[in-house]
């Protein structure tokens, strides 16, 4: 018992900076033997006697005689870590799904562009379609002919197809479906289960409030048809009438009291143009939409979570079948805007550059700082279906998409504020430095001679007689302004050096600029070798960060 209470009073010191608890040594007896507790006060005695020696002992003394009782520790917590990692990566199983039965969608609204909170969602059910070798549908839900346009919808497409590269099964437009929904509306009106109404929406919404019953709901069946009939042919005036379904005013969820479901727009669409006056609300479009294309399962965030009861209730009456829904909280991106409303209002008071401006989190503004497709991808994992609401700070994907970058990224030097420097006796040499420091090994030529640049900030920090290298190249002092050469081999510099830099020759460079993540823009100097990499790559600037080329010498910042 002796040695199980040093061991576990020595694990706990050294989680703790040296310092065990009693408390916690304790819990982790009771957890081996549950018998312990017969004994507590002579037990609670010998481990106060030991934790007063273990916490005397130095924290290095600790972990050495800790590793003596347990030579595997570390290995399995090792081993713990990683199973726990991916665990945590490994999407969790959903109710009710059967391999090649499952069938998800991806239901974006064309009237804005995506942004890296839709990317998760579409990720999640595309993915969960894939873990169950089911079927992902692309579902554009186009009901709104005011909002609704092509650009958005060709933009969502290329978003979705193209850059998350997703393989949807098929795509469908809602709106091409108008005809089903007006034949269930027509059936509802028939069975006595929807009514139209002429109430201005606040009075919609003080009858809600209140829990009284609208006095439309008492017209005629004829009166209905017949109001029905103006306004599927336009022969009302647009907003005068809406089609409400019959439920109950008294009902305990507020969004079940007689819900519209169909309400007039003139306003032509881009893809029906004029042919329909009567448009489905989403409720009404969503729910019979999920029944039609038979989706089985339905993951979304639980902003909608109110809203399930009437989706399910609207299924009922057509006997169409309800899919599975798992809901998942909500996450804001930390100090973005993500709202379509206020993105709009920015960009036409010219405070944006437009949709892609690299302050905004949308898709295309992603894809242009240069975060690839498999980020997302990873960011779903690890977000998952976590119920608790929560704050992404950008530098959580900038963290995933670095990894992925380090790996194939091609280096360069890129000199910032640029400022020419003579180096006193620096010998003529001609250094390859590699593209990649692992993968790819030489690429990068440089004829060496005095002349240099590096960036003003570098030579104001360097200190005077101070050692300093520039990075594979010489190492240098500062003496009385001026910069001598002082040697070439790296152990000197290991001994005596103070900072590495990079730099450039003065004679074979060329202009470039890279667009910052506040929209300014840094210009600067960059070796000549980027002439070879093709606009989309993305490279990264040695101590400057990841950068996309956007075109000819033009850079977009990505992150460190």
């Amino acid at each position: 018992m002796e040695e199980l209470i040093r061991k576990y009073a020595l694990e706990n010191a050294i989680k703790f900076n040296g310092k065990a608890n009693p408390g916690a040594v304790i819990g982790k007896l009771i957890q081996e033997d549950p018998k312990v507790k017969q004994n507590m006060k002579e037990i609670s005695i010998k481990i106060n006697q030991i934790i007063k020696d273990i916490n005397n002992m130095p924290l290095e003394k600790q972990k050495e005689e800790f590793l003596k009782l347990d030579p595997n520790y570390y290995k399995e917590e090792k081993e713990k870590k990683k199973q726990r990692q991916k665990e945590r990566k490994e999407l969790p199983e959903l109710k009710n799904a059967v391999e090649g039965k499952v069938i998800t969608r991806i239901a974006p609204e064309p009237s804005k562009y995506n942004h890296l909170g839709h990317a998760v969602s579409f990720l999640l059910n595309y993915m969960y379609a894939q873990k169950y070798k089911g079927k992902c549908i692309l579902r554009f839900e186009d009901t709104n002919p005011e909002r609704s346009t092509q650009e958005y919808a060709d933009a969502m497409r290329e978003d979705v197809l193209d850059y998350l590269d997703i393989k949807t099964d098929k795509t469908v437009f809602v709106s091409d479906h108008m005809e089903k929904f007006v034949e269930f509306a027509e059936e509802l009106i028939r069975k006595g289960n929807a009514y139209t109404c002429s109430c201005p929406s606040e009075q919609i919404s003080k009858h809600r409030r209140d829990m009284i019953d609208c006095p439309c709901r008492e017209k005629s069946k004829k009166i209905i048809e017949k109001e029905w009939q103006d306004m599927k042919s336009g022969k009302v005036k647009e907003g005068s009438l809406t089609l409400r379904l019959k439920i109950s005013m008294q009902h305990k969820n507020a969004v079940m009291r007689d819900p519209v479901i169909f309400r007039l727009s003139y306003a032509p669409h881009y893809r029906q143009k004029s042919k329909y006056k009567v448009w489905p609300m989403y409720d009404f479009e969503n729910a019979v939409e999920e029944g039609l294309m038979k989706v089985t399962h339905v993951l979304r965030s639980n902003e909608f979570e109110s809203r399930i009861e009437l989706q399910n209730y609207i299924r009922q009456l057509f006997n169409l079948p309800d899919p599975v829904i798992r809901q998942y909280a909500r996450f804001n991106v930390t100090g973005a805007i993500t709202q379509g409303r206020e993105i709009r209002e920015m960009i036409e008071s010219g405070n944006y550059m437009g949709w892609d401006d690299p302050r905004l989190v949308t898709l295309r503004a992603l894809r242009r700082r240069g975060i690839v497709k498999e980020a997302f991808y990873e960011l779903s994992k690890v977000i998952g279906m976590s119920k608790a609401n929560s704050n992404l700070d950008f530098s959580v994907i900038a963290s995933i998409n670095r990894k992925l970058l380090d790996e194939k990224a091609h280096r360069f030097f890129f000199i910032p504020d640029p400022k020419k420097v003579i180096i006193k006796n620096a010998p003529e040499q001609d250094i390859e430095l590699d593209l990649h420091p692992h993968n790819e090994k030489g690429g990068r030529r440089f004829k060496v001679k005095d002349s240099f640049y590096i960036s003003k900030e570098d030579f104001d920090n360097v200190g005077e007689g101070e050692l300093f290298r520039l990075m594979d190249c010489m190492n240098c002092t500062k003496k009385g302004g001026k910069l001598e050469f002082d040697s070439l081999d790296l152990e000197t510099y290991k001994q005596k050096g103070k900072k590495i830099i990079h730099w450039l020759t003065a004679d074979d460079n060329i202009e470039v600029e890279v667009l910052m993540p506040d929209a300014k823009v840094k210009k600067g100097l960059a070796e000549k070798s980027i002439t070879k990499i093709k606009i989309g790559d993305v490279i990264q600037f040695e101590r400057f960060g990841f950068c996309r080329l956007d075109s000819k010498n033009k850079f977009w910042y990505t992150h460190d």
